[in-house]
């Protein structure tokens, strides 16, 4: 199987990845997902393992009737492999979950995951794909399938076997939950709800109910967060407020957060605040969701006034996580600023800290804030807040554009400077902080889209390119290219239009969505001949080329990619030329005509090198080297595959170090060298099972033919 070849202002990549091996250790907390394994080194905070509140108290029945329904009390074949945990907002299910799995970690050497569904939140329920795609990828896949039912598939098949907990939290429907259940009966998925999603019966489901909090223990709580002392002195007080608060853990967390912070204040004081506005209170008692609303009331209300507008600003953005860049962004002003805020709203427990650097609302929190920014703050303030952080998100990927994929930056930027500083120093971080932020990032797109910023949407798409050339998250890929090639034409700027749909063909070809991806080349032929822009012209023959050499049809690939070559070498555009012949080279070799992909190959590097474009020149190198040893000049093949294979593991090009060391085991086995062929090919397998498995399905079937 050739590989794809990579266009000249955007690259063509194939394939999918999966996981090899349960016991890894990951962290995803942006996209909501978290995973620990026994070998995984200590987590720094109590949010590395799973997410545990503050305001967790002991539940002493709870956990039994859990203890219970895993173990079966030691009854054969009562023991249960799916739990479902609901009862109220507020009322500390996750709390309860988190803390008890906690205490079972032996139960589970292959690791415990956690991922929030989002049932209710502002912008809907996480769907089940999109959880999967995280989980997949949290545990190291390099690339996941579009489609539903293989991605469960393939969530089942890799946990098959495992000891591993599965929290699902925040759950809405019964099937929502269902694609993300496992096969395997060795491990353990609880599931929380404020619904009792009775539909996971038939699926074998045991249930739960969590009710609030007695008094006693409500108290206890309570005492925690402002000292026994306290309690002691005001007892009847401290009791009247634990009762206002419905027995809801949260509600408590917060009352005695404000407390905390106001040592000198009396606990009645706070009582009587809770105990005013009584039938507003009672008409919105829905699900103990008033009570956490006056709660929420009396912590905002001794707020600085700094922290209060962050507050509000953060309220209404549709980002799942905040971190001080953000904050700083969404209020106008400076990091230092925004991380003293941050640090009082942790304080007062309206933000959770899941750090390093990063935060989220409850639901319900989230839910207040906009309330209050809605009441308190003009639409036009709150338009320039998403304005100001769409802008910062811009900008930041930009700069991480300009630094992984220099080549692909070609069209200009037009957000407001933020004076942030960068969050990144080295290609490394710069593609580890798309890839924590891709969610985010996601999110401001569709904001900006949805309020028709157009020239912002498709400049972030195109900023986030890097992402989904390295990455390959398929799914988010599609989405942010419809939605910028929408945005590109709704603005009027045929370049971008073009932009959008070179890159986003490329995305649909590797998601294997071949007949999609030729339309979309065919459209921007169409638009580039129409603008006179040859330069993109010869992207989309190319691009159109590599589709029907995907598809088997070399025979009509190769009109294009001719087309190609000769309208890159009437405008002087080398770099593209030389692409282009690395996928005639490739099709001279599939065809067997060694001499002309040598001929191809050799011109493309030089081409490539003349051009300072490594990653492209190794990758002609590679090919060369194979294509010199398949003639019989095997030393110098192999030297030239060697020198290629050392520039893809410098650089981290992991998917073409598969390619290198899966063409030194073919050239090898070919030398009668079996040893060296079947060591070589095992490197590349376990390159392959992360970043395409269909190089990885292709190699073992093939090694087992041989």
């Amino acid at each position: 199987m050739g590989e794809a070849s990579e266009g000249p202002h955007r690259n063509t990549i194939s394939g999918d990845a999966r996981l090899h091996g349960p016991t890894i250790q990951a962290r995803d907390v942006h996209g909501g997902i978290h995973v620990h394994t026994d070998a995984s080194p200590a987590p720094p905070s109590p949010r590395q393992l799973l997410p545990v509140p503050a305001h967790f108290t002991d539940r002493c029945d709870d956990v039994a009737a859990l203890e219970e329904a895993f173990t079966g009390g030691g009854r054969e074949g009562a023991s249960r492999r799916l739990i479902v945990v609901s009862g109220p907002a507020g009322i500390g299910k996750t709390t309860l979950v988190c803390k008890w799995l906690r205490s079972l970690g032996s139960e589970f050497p292959d690791g415990q995951l956690y991922a929030d569904l989002r049932g209710h939140s502002a912008e809907g329920p996480a769907s089940p794909g999109d959880i999967l795609d995280q989980f997949l990828r949290a545990l190291g896949a390099g690339t996941v399938p579009l489609d539903l039912a293989e991605k469960t598939s393939l969530w089942r098949s890799w946990t098959a076997d495992t000891r591993i907990a599965v929290v699902l939290d925040n759950a809405f429907t019964a099937a929502q939950v269902r694609p993300l259940l496992r096969a395997d009966p060795g491990g353990l998925t609880v599931v929380t709800s404020r619904r009792r999603l009775t539909g996971l019966r038939m699926d074998g489901a045991a249930f739960r109910q969590v009710e609030a909090l007695g008094p006693d223990a409500g108290a206890e709580l309570f005492s925690r967060a402002i000292g026994e002392d306290r309690v002691a002195t005001e007892p009847h007080a401290a009791r009247q407020v634990v009762a206002l608060c419905a027995g809801l853990p949260l509600a408590v967390c917060l009352a005695s957060a404000r407390l905390a912070s106001r040592p000198r204040q009396p606990v009645k004081a706070l009582a009587d605040a809770l105990t005013r506005d009584t039938e507003r209170l009672a008409a919105l008692e829905v699900e103990g969701e008033a009570t956490v609303s006056k709660a929420l009331d009396a912590s905002y209300a001794v707020l600085s006034e700094g922290t209060a507008l962050l507050y509000r600003r953060l309220g209404p953005l549709p980002v799942r996580t905040v971190d001080a860049r953000t904050a700083a962004a969404a209020c106008g002003e400076s990091l230092v600023w925004a991380e003293a805020r941050l640090d009082e709203l942790v304080e007062a427990n309206l933000l959770e800290d899941i750090g390093p650097d990063t935060c989220r609302f409850h639901d319900l929190v989230q839910v207040h804030a906009h309330g209050r920014a809605a009441a308190e703050e003009t639409a036009q303030a709150r338009d320039e807040a998403l304005r100001r952080v769409c802008d910062w998100y811009l900008e930041t990927a930009t700069e991480a554009e300009k630094r992984l994929t220099p080549a692909q930056f070609t069209l200009a930027r037009t957000q407001a400077p933020s004076g942030l500083p960068v969050p990144f120093t080295d290609d490394p971080s710069a593609l580890a902080w798309l890839d924590a932020q891709r969610m985010n990032l996601m999110a401001v797109l569709r904001a900006a889209a949805e309020r028709e910023w157009n020239a912002t949407a498709w400049q972030l798409t195109d900023a986030m390119w890097p992402l989904f050339l390295r990455l390959r998250y398929y799914e988010l890929w599609i989405e942010a290219h419809q939605i910028g090639l929408a945005a590109a034409r709704r603005d009027g700027n045929a370049e971008a239009e073009r932009q959008m749909l070179n890159s986003g063909a490329i995305g649909l070809s590797a998601a294997r969505r071949l007949g999609d991806a030729a339309e979309w080349y065919a459209q921007s032929l169409r638009a580039a001949r129409d603008a006179g822009d040859v330069r993109d012209e010869g992207q989309a023959l190319l691009g159109i080329g590599t589709c029907h050499r995907e598809e088997g049809r070399a025979a009509d690939a190769v009109p294009y990619l001719d087309q190609a070559i000769a309208v890159w070498e009437a405008c002087g555009y080398p770099r593209g030329v030389a692409l282009a012949r690395i996928v005639l080279g490739e099709i001279a070799l599939a065809e067997d005509e060694l001499d002309r992909a040598i001929e191809y190959f050799g011109q493309a590097r030089v081409g490539l090198l003349a051009v300072n474009d490594p990653h492209d020149a190794a990758r002609a190198l590679v090919f060369l080297g194979r294509a010199r040893a398949r003639s019989g000049d095997h030393p110098a093949g192999t030297a030239l595959m060697e020198e290629a294979l050392a520039v893809f593991a410098s650089s981290g090009a992991a998917h073409w170090r598969a390619r290198a060391l899966e063409m030194l085991g073919d050239s090898a086995w070919e030398r009668g060298e079996t040893a060296t062929a079947a060591d070589l090919r095992a490197q590349a397998l376990v390159l392959f099972e992360v970043t395409s498995p269909i190089d990885a399905r292709r190699l073992r079937e093939s090694s087992a033919g041989a």
